[in-house]
């Protein structure tokens, strides 16, 4: 599949910022760190080494005007783990609080009484004239309020007599009310949610400008009127160039108004740790969750879409929310790494563009092909469909009833600046049974001669198996053998083809770890 319209657009202006050296209102090319309300280090800004995000303490440095030796530096007592409390004034990162906001702290040898020091400016080095505040019990736990000259970075405890723990952190600070993520409100009966920003139907904004004005109570009574829960706003583009209206403060504002807020970044693989430090820097940011755009630009990049992943995951933790927003017919795109992408690493939600008209086929025929392609990687899919382009109503409509009958449990539409009228009110017109369409529960049929990354996927959990298998993208002599041996281990016709009850085995096993270099499988 090409490109579809609306991101080829979106590439073909990145690519002549890049060539004519111009800058919009929206990007920041220098990749500056700006502040966010009130003065306070936006969440994500660069720190010293000392200050890596960790879910242990840092080994500590010696707070200014304090002496450094060893027995200066107290390893008895640690801090572990730090959460804002309570849920209703924190975000979803609970590294994440508000000036004057509550931490509630765990670990070694911790007392009431003790002192918890908070850097003076953005990313500063814990010294005795630090702000501070004492720990105190609550009986269940002990907990700290942030003092109000407190900024981002990490924080230690000073015990007196110059002695000090090691740090921990980063924790951000925000000078405005942080909002619990608001849960969404569903229409048309979806099924279990998954408990994430991606659940609900959501809207995807280009530029923030172009939508509603960019004034956040136009998007909002917009949003609610049209039943949307989830604004999916751009973050970034490329590995440097971090777009200013993905803000705190916007995010707060939006989350106020009772709206989920998410990043998506458009990313390329030239430099991927660097897409990735801008990824988590809107995580830092207060986003609900994080969605790739990977499309052309990382075929045949399976060592930097992994370099990503990792890099990526290593910032944000394991556990929050990501998703992949890429083409949905795996098949046009076999050099894709989409098995790095929705691996064990990557994102856990798949989001595929399934731009039905920009396709040229009608939405039951996208989400069959789609659903068929896809379904393998074991993602839960949350369709991202077209409300630009003259798409009709109805057909608008129909992919929202279409998404009930698969079974999503959330969707999404492109774009918000290029929604007609009609387009809004298809989204917000309630949804009827679909007796005319049954849900496609096929799998991909492989064989002997097939290539690319569902070869690949395939390849990698056989090799669970039988190590001696082989990790190609290629489906060659020494796969269908070890295929044939699986099926016949497992009362499958030895037919040496991946079909459905063959798929449905391999997949009860975990993929074997491949560590990438270059362009990927036989590239």
């Amino acid at each position: 599949m090409a490109s579809t319209r609306a991101h080829n657009r979106l590439t073909l202006l990145a690519a002549a910022l890049a060539a004519a050296s111009f800058c919009s209102p929206l990007c920041d090319p220098a990749g500056a760190l700006t502040a966010g309300a009130g003065g306070t280090a936006a969440a994500g800004a660069a720190l010293p080494a000392a200050a890596a995000p960790s879910s242990a303490a840092v080994p500590a440095r010696a707070p200014r005007g304090i002496a450094s030796t060893p027995s200066a530096h107290v390893t008895s007592v640690r801090i572990t783990s730090v959460r804002c409390t309570p849920a209703p004034r924190c975000s979803g990162n609970p590294r994440q609080v508000s000036v004057h906001g509550t931490l509630a702290l765990t670990g070694r040898g911790l007392a009431a009484g003790m002192i918890v020091a908070f850097p003076r400016s953005p990313g500063a080095r814990i010294s005795r004239n630090s702000p501070g505040s004492r720990l105190r019990s609550t009986g269940s736990s002990l907990i700290v309020t942030v003092p109000s000259a407190a900024h981002s970075g990490n924080i230690m405890v000073l015990l007196g007599r110059g002695r000090y723990t090691s740090s921990y952190g980063p924790i951000y600070v925000f000078n405005h009310a942080l909002h619990r993520p608001v849960r969404p409100r569903l229409t048309g009966g979806l099924g279990a949610l998954s408990g994430t920003a991606f659940d609900g139907q959501g809207m995807w904004i280009w530029y923030l400008s172009k939508s509603g004005g960019g004034v956040v109570a136009a998007i909002a009574a917009r949003a609610h009127q049209s039943g949307i829960t989830t604004v999916f706003v751009k973050s970034s583009d490329g590995s440097t160039n971090y777009w200013s209206q993905f803000s705190a403060q916007l995010v707060a504002e939006l989350h106020a108004n009772g709206l989920r807020v998410c990043a998506w970044q458009y990313v390329y693989g030239a430099a991927p740790a660097g897409e990735a430090s801008l990824g988590a820097r809107a995580v830092a940011n207060g986003a609900d969750c994080l969605v790739i755009d990977a499309e052309a630009e990382y075929e045949r990049r399976y060592a930097a879409a992994q370099t990503y992943v990792r890099n990526l995951r290593a910032k944000v933790g394991a556990a929050y929310p990501v998703g992949l927003a890429s083409f949905p017919y795996v098949s046009y795109h076999p050099a894709l790494p989409y098995s790095v992408f929705l691996g064990p690493e990557g994102a856990q939600y798949n989001a595929p563009q399934m731009y039905w008209k920009d396709i040229g086929v009608s939405v039951d025929t996208v989400y069959a092909n789609t659903y068929i392609n896809n379904r393998i990687y074991g993602r839960p899919l949350f369709p991202l469909g077209q409300t630009y382009g003259g798409v009709s109503a109805s057909d608008v409509l129909r992919f929202r009833e279409e998404a009930v009958d698969y079974g999503a449990t959330g969707l999404s539409f492109w774009d918000w600046q290029e929604t007609p009228a009609s387009g809004w009110s298809a989204l917000a017109a309630p949804l009827a049974p679909l007796t005319s369409v049954t849900p496609n529960t096929s799998y991909p049929e492989l064989a002997s001669g097939a290539k690319g990354d569902r070869v690949l996927w395939l390849q990698e959990h056989l090799a669970s198996a039988y190590p001696e298998q082989e990790t190609t993208g290629n489906f060659g002599s020494r796969t269908t053998a070890n295929l044939r041996a699986f099926q016949s281990a497992h009362n499958i016709p030895a037919s040496g083809r991946a079909d459905a009850a063959t798929w449905a085995a391999l997949l009860a096993l975990p993929p074997v770890a491949v560590n990438w270099t270059g362009g990927g499988p036989s590239a």
